[in-house]
């Protein structure tokens, strides 16, 4: 793990969802309740797989979050159904999407103590760097009450590498004064390394399955089980 004596972060930038509030298992429990409207159409699994199918299809052109989510739960629908699903049902899916949009905002422990500790402190820039649909992801930090801690925002269409130095061009610093932390390893972790930053990776209880990647330990990377646990180190 990185010295801390020795960093030069100036800048700690934070994942959104599943690392600041919960998102994924209402998700999760959104996907069982379709499943269950398509009961004549297959299996849960079944229906699930052909849902991540129609997701990742979809990526390139819908990107990520409830928008997207539930587009693909409607042309996994028809799909399914060769186009014989009753319009009452459509309708369902479709409240079910939308119901995402309402989802409850459940801060994860230690994050307002963390952010603000840390805000008070006055050595670092914070910065929330999350992915997903624009209108959704400026929705949820609103009603999180958590925007007044940070310094900058940014919502981006995937995190990829050319995101991150597109983030760090707009912040003006090295990739070396830059530390992400997230819960996904794909999205939050791997890029930010593979360009030079440092990450804290914090695992969540569940994880879509398109974000799952083996785990692996990097001298710039440092696993914690809380956020809270950031003030420790810092």
């Amino acid at each position: 793990m990185f010295n801390k004596t020795k960093h030069g972060i100036q800048v700690i930038a934070f994942d959104a969802d599943d690392t600041l509030w919960s998102n994924e298992p209402f998700f999760q429990e959104v996907e069982r309740q379709y499943t269950e409207i398509l009961t004549s159409y297959g299996t849960p699994k079944e229906i699930s797989s052909e849902l991540f199918k129609t997701e990742m299809g979809n990526l390139e052109y819908l990107g990520y979050g409830a928008k997207a989510f539930t587009i693909s739960m409607v042309e996994t629908a028809l799909r399914v159904s060769q186009n014989t699903i009753p319009a009452f049902q459509i309708q369902q899916v479709i409240q079910l999407g939308k119901s995402l949009l309402q989802m409850p905002i459940e801060l994860l422990p230690g994050v307002e103590k963390t952010l603000k500790e840390l805000k008070e402190k006055r050595d670092y820039k914070l910065v929330v760097a999350t992915k997903g649909d624009l209108l959704d992801q400026e929705r949820k930090l609103q009603r999180s009450g958590l925007s007044s801690y940070f310094d900058h925002i940014e919502i981006m269409s995937d995190k990829t590498e050319k995101e991150y130095r597109r983030l760090l061009k707009t912040l003006q610093i090295a990739p070396g004064a830059f530390l992400m932390v997230g819960n996904s390893l794909r999205s939050d972790i791997q890029p930010i390394l593979n360009i030079g930053g440092y990450c804290v990776h914090i695992p969540f209880k569940v994880m879509w399955k398109h974000e799952i990647v083996e785990s692996f330990t990097h001298p710039r990377l440092k696993q914690i089980k809380h956020l809270n646990e950031l003030l420790t180190w810092f």
